[in-house]
């Protein structure tokens, strides 16, 4: 019975170490002769792809290769919108170097929302959620020593709290939406989430039992981002998934021949979902 034992463990090992090799091998295969990365082999290098590119190595204890170059190609960058000054200032980050503070502070200073006015919330087909820009913006005051009226944006994303626990504009809650009100009043603005009554219970309603998470309640298909979603706000609420097995195996189901992860078991492999896949995956190795 010990030797079974020792083999398993060596068996799961090897397929660990099996699929963390593929993902490393996509990741560094897809980066340029500029010092970029794009998910898309032979297209120009990006601001978004650099930044999961790199964050996916972070999380496997990857050194970065010719971060140089990188670092080189992001100094070059100008960003022109709150997004990839974003991007730009977390992978100047990550490869352990500062941002260059008196542009990006100049930037978040001419954004009215650093003072508490709110404009009107919509959201698009391309943004997660409506608190998306919200969240990347007091992360980046927070890097750059900005003050924010942080009582009036803790006011403002808790105005979008429903009657379900969730989090969404116009009365409708999402996973999106929630995960990104919760991380930015947690993590930026300090705020005791676990006060958040009924939050916890919305997200578990979302959690599925053949593994995942849905974007509402009564969705059918857990894609990748919603995973990521639900397994992040469980934790920033001190909790765990009820369904660890399930979920690693319909992550893993969504890794490509190529080695990153998709959406879904049928889609197109991208930066960000395979940063998405490997953090949820090492959530569920350290909570077993």
């Amino acid at each position: 019975m010990r030797e079974a034992g020792r083999l398993t463990l060596l068996a799961n090992r090897q397929s660990k170490d099996l699929w963390v090799s593929r993902v490393i091998d996509y990741v560094v295969n897809r980066q340029n002769e500029d010092g970029g990365y794009t998910f898309c082999q032979g297209t120009e290098s990006n601001a978004q792809d650099t930044y999961y590119g790199l964050a996916i190595l972070d999380l496997l204890s990857v050194p970065f290769p010719k971060v140089e170059k990188t670092l080189e190609w992001l100094q070059s960058f100008v960003p022109d919108n709150l997004y990839s000054h974003y991007y730009v200032a977390k992978t100047i980050k990550l490869c352990g170097k500062e941002p260059e503070k008196k542009l990006l502070r100049k930037f978040i200073l001419s954004l009215p929302i650093v003072n508490g006015e709110f404009g009107t919330v919509d959201v698009y087909a391309e943004v997660a959620s409506e608190f998306l820009s919200i969240f990347m913006l007091i992360e980046l005051a927070d890097m750059v020593d900005v003050e924010i009226n942080r009582k009036k944006i803790v006011d403002w994303l808790l105005s979008f709290k429903n009657n379900d626990g969730g989090f969404g504009a116009h009365g409708h809650s999402n996973l999106n939406s929630t995960y990104h009100a919760v991380a930015s009043l947690s993590s930026n603005l300090g705020y005791y989430v676990n006060s958040l009554r009924g939050t916890l219970e919305y997200v578990r309603a979302c959690e599925k039992l053949y593994g995942g998470f849905t974007v509402v309640p009564n969705g059918a298909i857990p894609y990748m981002e919603h995973i990521y979603y639900g397994t992040s706000t469980l934790n920033l609420l001190g909790e765990r998934l009820r369904y660890p097995k399930q979920t690693a195996e319909l992550v893993l189901k969504c890794q490509n021949a190529n080695g990153g992860f998709a959406r879904s078991d049928l889609g197109t492999s991208t930066f960000e979902d395979t940063f998405y896949a490997v953090s949820v995956l090492q959530t569920i190795s350290r909570q077993r």
